[in-house]
Order: C-alpha cells, then sequence, then structure tokens
C-alpha cells in the first residue's frame, strides 16, 4: 500500500497549542448541544424527517450538528444518517464521527474494514498542521496505523509494517500526535516498519510523547533510560507513568517499574520515589 508522506517539521509543537486547536474543534461540534428542548424539535424539522430522513438540499453543516445532537440523545441511527449525508458533502468530522462508530461498534455493528474506508478518506484530505480539522486527520493517521500493523482479517487489508510506519510519521511529525509518536518510539527501538533498531532516535519520540503526558511513552523512555545508565530518572519516570496510565497498560507498566526497582539500591529507590512526585508535579521535561 503507497502512502504518501509530508515533510516532516523539526519543531514539537507545546502541548498548550495542541490542547487549545483541540478544545476548538471540541466548541464547534458541541455547540450542537447548546439548544432548549423546544428550539431542538425545531431546528430537527428543517433538516430531518422521521419518516423520510434527512430532507433533501439540507445544510450539510446543520445536518452535521442535527446527526451530534442526536447522536448524544441515544437516536444513533438517525446520527449515522445525519453523518453519512454530512460526510457525503464534505464534513470530514462527520466522516470521522461514522469512522469511529463502526470502528467502536457503537450505534452500528462494528465494522473494521467499513472504518478503516472512512479513515482513509480523512487521511487523504489536505489539511495543514494548525487547522481546526487537524485533530480528525491526526487521529485517522494513527488508526490507520494500527490497523495496519496487523491487518483486517477477511478483507483486502494485510499486516504491513511499512505502510503503518508511514501513516504514524505523518501523524507525529506533521501533527504532533502523541499516540504516533509513541508508535514511532516503539518501532525505533525494535526496529519495525523499515526503520533499523535506534535508541537515540526511539528516546527522541518517546521524548515527544511523554512530555504531552503519554503514559506507555514515559514508561517506555524510562525503562530506556534505566538500561542506558540512568537508572534513578528511569526508574523515577516507571514509577509516575504507572499512577498516569490507563487500567490496559498498567500491567505491563508495573511490571516493568518493579524489575527496576528490584535492581536498585535503597538509596536510588528513595531517590526515584521523591523524583517521580517531582515529575507528577511539574511534568516530565523538566
Amino acid at each position: 500500500m503507497s502512502v504518501q508522506s509530508k515533510k516532516p517539521e523539526t519543531q514539537d509543537q507545546p502541548c498548550l497549542a495542541r490542547v487549545l486547536r483541540c478544545c476548538l474543534v471540541g466548541a464547534v461540534v458541541a455547540c450542537a448541544t447548546i439548544t432548549s428542548a423546544g428550539s431542538a424539535l425545531a431546528f430537527d424539522d428543517k433538516v430531518f424527517d422521521d419518516k423520510t430522513g434527512v430532507k433533501p438540499k439540507s445544510n450539510p453543516f446543520a445536518v452535521f450538528r442535527f446527526g451530534f445532537s442526536a447522536y448524544q440523545s441515544g437516536h444513533k441511527d438517525q446520527a449515522v444518517e445525519a453523518y453519512r449525508y454530512a460526510a457525503e458533502n464534505g464534513q470530514i468530522g462527520a466522516t470521522w464521527k461514522l469512522a469511529r462508530m463502526y470502528a467502536e461498534g457503537d450505534g452500528v455493528a462494528r465494522n473494521d474494514y467499513e472504518a478503516f474506508k472512512f479513515f482513509s478518506e480523512i487521511a487523504d484530505q489536505d489539511v495543514e498542521p494548525g487547522s481546526p480539522e487537524e485533530s480528525y486527520v491526526s487521529d485517522a493517521l494513527v488508526a490507520l496505523g494500527d490497523y495496519m500493523k496487523t491487518g483486517i482479517p477477511d478483507t483486502p487489508i494485510q499486516a504491513d509494517s511499512v505502510a503503518a510506519q508511514e501513516y504514524f510519521m505523518r501523524a507525529a511529525a506533521n501533527y504532533r500526535n502523541p499516540d504516533a509518536q509513541y508508535e514511532m518510539g516503539v518501532m525505533f527501538l525494535k526496529g519495525d516498519g523499515g526503520t533499523k533498531p535506534n535508541a537515540r532516535q526511539a528516546g527522541r519520540w518517546l521524548q515527544l510523547a511523554a512530555e504531552k503526558g503519554h503514559a506507555a511513552a514515559q514508561a517506555t523512555l524510562g525503562n530506556l533510560l534505566f538500561h542506558s545508565g540512568k537508572g534513578v530518572r528511569g526508574l523515577a519516570m516507571m514509577t509516575a507513568a504507572l499512577g498516569l496510565a490507563h487500567p490496559q497498560d498498567q500491567g505491563w507498566i508495573r511490571t516493568m517499574q518493579e524489575e527496576a526497582f528490584a535492581l536498585s539500591n535503597e538509596a536510588d529507590r528513595r531517590t526515584a520515589i521523591a523524583l517521580a512526585d517531582d515529575m507528577l508535579a511539574t511534568g516530565f521535561n523538566q
């Protein structure tokens, strides 16, 4: 599978700026909910009919807003129909919502191949870094990378680690996505996706993700540092990451942290615990 890669940029964007842009996207979508029950009914009548569905020639953004409102109120069948109309008429956010619904089996039967196709439509969009729509493209690229790592059974999508690496690189370099930066770090550690094992490059990508609060990246970077002679800092990063990790990541992070803890002397353990508290308070880029 051929993937077009944009030229990576050299400066990593501050986390705060990314958060502000994501908040802007969320604010645009969330505005659909700021209506009273009466006005919502009137709004629905403009774009959607319970019997015939989306009304012809409806404004795509208005239908997108209706879809979001229907989804929030539990009418996911109406949401799907509205999102399809909006997506077919250029609303990238609607395409993303459809992709996520199919990927998660949310309101529709789970269908990873359908999700892959919607994510691919988004990834093909020419969205500049800094655009309010960049979060949709960034997330779609990561989702596509995840699919390419394993393939999708009983579909034309076969595992292709090189294609996966290209998707992750686009999201990591162009859009500073922390999930993608973490994946790039792991690939450089293992030499996956056409890369050669390179601890320095791995550490660079993991550090970028760690600074954005990515617990798995923090733990993996900590383990790399621990085994590179920076035992106290590495143990501290793993210890702090364990407290921040999602439940699905806590098991493997705990295993790494406990192994490092057992290999450390008492003085280093105490220092690492104190440093972990500082990291949780001030961040991982100190």
